[in-house]
């Protein structure tokens, strides 16, 4: 369980693209009811083990309900990344037409940051870029980039998200930021899954290197639970498990992973996921399992494509 992280995107908010996450959900998803439905999965999840959730600024209220609930259960021993750079402008509505909006300037890291602190306090272990791709403005930003390394300096661990096509390039690029000699960041979380793998060799030059590193996506945004290819079908069916853990495993056995994030949306997809940590999978298994690899372009064209319910 220490190499698994809990995260809250697929709760803090009414709405996501997550397949599979409906009929999970509670029937309302009024604040109350979704904030009783994040207590339920983080109930679960610490019971099992897990001492790692990831939040974010653009998750609705998930720092907000994490924040709640480690007041209410008074655990000391859970450690908490969050990210900034995308706002929630959602106005917790299903069918608001833009739900969040993405912005890496220092004054969103400036205001986000106070955000978190003020929920989360010096909890936060972990702070990271959202969605950092190559062509970011956040590189050529010096007032930006100094205050990223003015808060490692002080004791916070700085880390990006990559997302897009070109995560492997986002990875280097972010690794070679340095302020008076010393690198800006010291972690990475990156979509990482069966249909998606190509950012694995850069994954790894970075755990290679020093540097944590953070799996997310690992269901494909759920395609790899609800709409699992046939061989990792069949792979589950040997193992009396579901395509899910399947997908989760294959995470976890990738020795540069220090952390396979799951999102799911009650503890019953919880319990499905966790099944991963006691899953061993074959040499021949995940041979044939790497061959689900797509294109990145149409990976992330399809994601694109998926719909916020």
């Amino acid at each position: 369980m220490n190499r698994i992280a809990l995260g809250l995107a697929a709760l803090g908010r009414p709405a996501y693209i997550n397949l599979g996450r409906e009929g999970a959900l509670p029937p309302a998803r009024d604040v109350e009811s979704m904030r009783a439905a994040t207590f339920e999965v983080l109930d679960a999840a610490y019971a099992a083990g897990v001492r790692h959730v990831d939040v974010a600024r653009s998750y609705g209220r998930s720092e907000e309900f994490l924040a709640g609930w480690l007041t209410e259960r008074g655990h000391a021993d859970v450690e908490i990344s969050s990210k900034w750079g995308y706002a929630y402008v959602g106005q917790w509505r299903l069918d608001a037409e833009v739900h969040e909006v993405k912005e890496h300037s220092a004054a969103r890291f400036a205001a986000q940051w106070a955000e978190t602190l003020a929920l989360l306090g010096e909890r936060v272990g972990l702070y990271q870029v959202h969605s950092l791709t190559v062509d970011s403005p956040l590189f050529t930003d010096e007032p930006l980039v100094a205050a990223l390394a003015e808060l490692a300096a002080n004791g916070v661990a700085v880390g990006f998200s990559t997302s897009g096509p070109r995560q492997a390039d986002a990875i280097e690029r972010a690794f070679a930021l340095e302020v008076a000699g010393r690198p800006v960041f010291s972690a990475v979380q990156s979509t990482w899954n069966l249909l998606e793998p190509s950012a694995g060799r850069a994954l790894e030059a970075a755990r290679a290197a020093g540097n944590r590193v953070l799996v997310k996506e690992t269901l494909a945004n759920g395609r790899l639970a609800v709409e699992a290819p046939a061989v990792v079908r069949e792979i589950a069916a040997a193992h009396g498990t579901g395509p899910d853990a399947v997908a989760v495993a294959a995470v976890l056995g990738q020795d540069w992973a220090d952390r396979a994030v799951i999102g799911p949306a009650s503890p019953a997809q919880l319990a499905a996921n966790l099944r991963a940590t006691t899953l061993a999978l074959s040499a021949e298994e995940r041979g044939a399992l790497a061959d689900l690899a797509e294109d990145p372009q149409e990976y992330w064209r399809h994601r694109s494509s998926l719909q916020w319910d």
